[in-house]
């Protein structure tokens, strides 16, 4: 196989149709390592929106229990995308994802935000660092995979086009960002979990190169001090000389899914995707209540 065949055959699939067929060979083929660290990212500016973040700090699912928590978000979604919506596996994640939600009074603003972070994020990820920019095949598959997401979640208004996912993403964050203790706890938390996937005398330097990658207004709502012109300049340069590195390298020729990251670290024995997650019990950790705005489908 070329290095673009693999695009050529997704250039010959239909977005609509084949949408989650795309979307599985972009994640698992083309981009494993960007798409994860996007949606890292995509997650991680939620915290940003006090709303989100206040209520992820006094569950503490994101600060006492963080690779637990990580690991289960990365593993429910991408049951999702390695087997379809509607597989066993996939219906599992999605009932799984759904029955933690319904345990929170979570606005339909608010999880419209998150859903838009998943569409967008990994495009602006990947065509700033990728090997190669996102074709409009999979920019279209993403967001129709994603909108079927929201639909089996329940979640109202959700955007139609990739254009109006990202300007809802915007306009949301310059409404909403903004300054909350809770919120840069769960921020912290976030980014010491991340240091400690590598050596400990390396967390001062991978601190600040993650820093270095945060947009001016994520790192004004945690009220970061941003790193230097310099520094940033060079993680991102470093970043994008990586993608030009793998443009180099041979097609992948097999799969790579979340559950095979190295990050992921809670199941050395194996899981099964129902039992992953939370099941929050009223009046504990954030006095969990139903969700006020209507029952997801599944």
């Amino acid at each position: 196989m070329k290095r673009f065949e693999r695009l050529e055959q997704i250039r010959r699939m239909d977005p609509y149709e084949d949408a989650s067929e795309i979307y599985r060979l972009s994640v698992a083929y083309e981009f494993p390592w960007d798409f994860t660290r996007a949606l890292e990212l995509a997650l991680y500016r939620t915290y940003a929106v006090p709303s989100i973040g206040r209520l992820l700090s006094r569950t503490a699912e994101l600060t006492d229990r963080t690779q637990k928590r990580y690991d289960d978000t990365s593993l429910l979604l991408d049951a999702v995308v390695e087997h379809g919506f509607d597989s066993e596996q996939g219906r599992t994640a999605v009932r799984r994802i759904n029955q933690m939600h319904r345990g929170y009074d979570i606005s339909d603003d608010d999880m419209r935000y998150v859903l838009c972070t998943f569409v967008v994020m990994p495009r602006r990820w990947i065509d700033s660092y990728g090997w190669r920019r996102l074709s409009r095949h999979e920019i279209v598959a993403s967001t129709v995979h994603y909108r079927t997401l929201g639909q089996r979640m329940g979640i109202k208004d959700i955007p139609e086009s990739y254009e109006e996912f990202e300007a809802c993403l915007d306009a949301y964050e310059k409404a909403h960002f903004a300054w909350d203790e809770g919120a840069r706890r769960v921020s912290d938390a976030t980014l010491a979990l991340m240091a400690s996937w590598y050596p400990r005398p390396l967390a001062p330097l991978l601190r600040t190169a993650t820093l270095a990658l945060l947009d001016e207004p994520l790192l004004k709502a945690f009220r970061y001090t941003p790193p230097d012109p310099v520094t940033r300049a060079l993680v991102r340069r470093a970043v994008r000389a990586r993608g030009r590195a793998v443009r180099l390298l041979p097609p992948r020729r097999a799969p790579h899914f979340a559950r095979q990251n190295w990050e992921i670290k809670s199941y050395p024995d194996g899981y099964r995707l129902q039992d992953l997650g939370t099941r929050p019990v009223p009046g504990v950790r954030g006095c969990p209540v139903r969700h006020t705005g209507g029952s997801p489908t599944q």
